[in-house]
């Protein structure tokens, strides 16, 4: 088999290409900051939501979990975007984007946030009713700081998909790196160096997040030494 490794990556149209796509770098960070920022809300009041002895807040947690972590985020993107508008509701692109990674990834930082929530020992909560805490001040002050500790790498998981998925967003017109890399593809006919180079962007961007974690856990590690 001979192999073409030069029609796989063409430096020079990479290099060429590379202020254009770093052109999308902040909307690709604003969605996904934005998005995880929606995530982390919701998904901490679904979790309690999931947890609570009540069958009106539990089943509406459960049931929305279900359904956003057994929905591909793609069909969900395309029915906020392009759905909507059938109804009255017309989304712009970086909304429809923020709401559909936020509304999506809450589901998947909701279990985390409950498997968090429940390694933290119950005799927490029974001290702090003894000591007279209300439900709310024992949860942020107490119940919160133990379990982010221990949320805090799953949930770093969660926004580098986040990240990625962003690329996502390029079928809905929202002018991130992977939108700005297929505009060149389209002029330039050469696809393959473009996505190469949409990923080697990806991949210290994701680095940097990841690093960014663990000095966050060392941190949180030596306080609690």
């Amino acid at each position: 088999m001979n192999i073409q490794w030069e029609k796989l990556f063409n430096p020079e149209l990479a290099l060429e290409s590379l202020p254009f796509v770093l052109e999308g770098l902040p909307m690709t960070i604003a969605v996904s900051f934005v998005s995880m920022g929606l995530g982390l809300i919701l998904g901490l009041f679904l979790a309690l939501g999931r947890g609570s002895d009540s069958i009106l807040l539990r089943w509406p947690s459960r049931i929305y979990i279900s359904f956003m972590r057994g929905t591909p985020i793609l069909v969900f993107l395309f029915i906020l975007y392009y759905g909507f508008p059938l109804i009255g509701w017309t989304l712009n692109a970086y909304t429809a984007a923020v709401l559909g990674f936020g509304l999506n990834s809450a589901a998947y930082i909701a279990e985390v946030n409950r498997s968090a929530l429940n390694s933290v020992p119950k005799g927490q909560w029974e001290a702090s009713q003894a000591l007279g805490f209300s439900y709310w001040r024992t949860l942020r002050m107490i119940i919160l700081p133990q379990a982010a500790r221990i949320a805090m790498p799953p949930l770093t998981n969660v926004f580098l998909d986040i990240v990625k998925a962003t690329s996502l967003a390029a079928v809905i017109t929202v002018p991130e790196m992977f939108q700005k890399a297929q505009i060149v593809a389209g002029r330039t006919f050469d696809s393959m160096t473009l996505y190469i180079l949409v990923a080697l962007i990806y991949w210290p961007l994701c680095i940097l997040i990841a690093a960014f974690q663990e000095r966050l856990e060392r941190k949180y590690d030596y306080y609690r030494k």
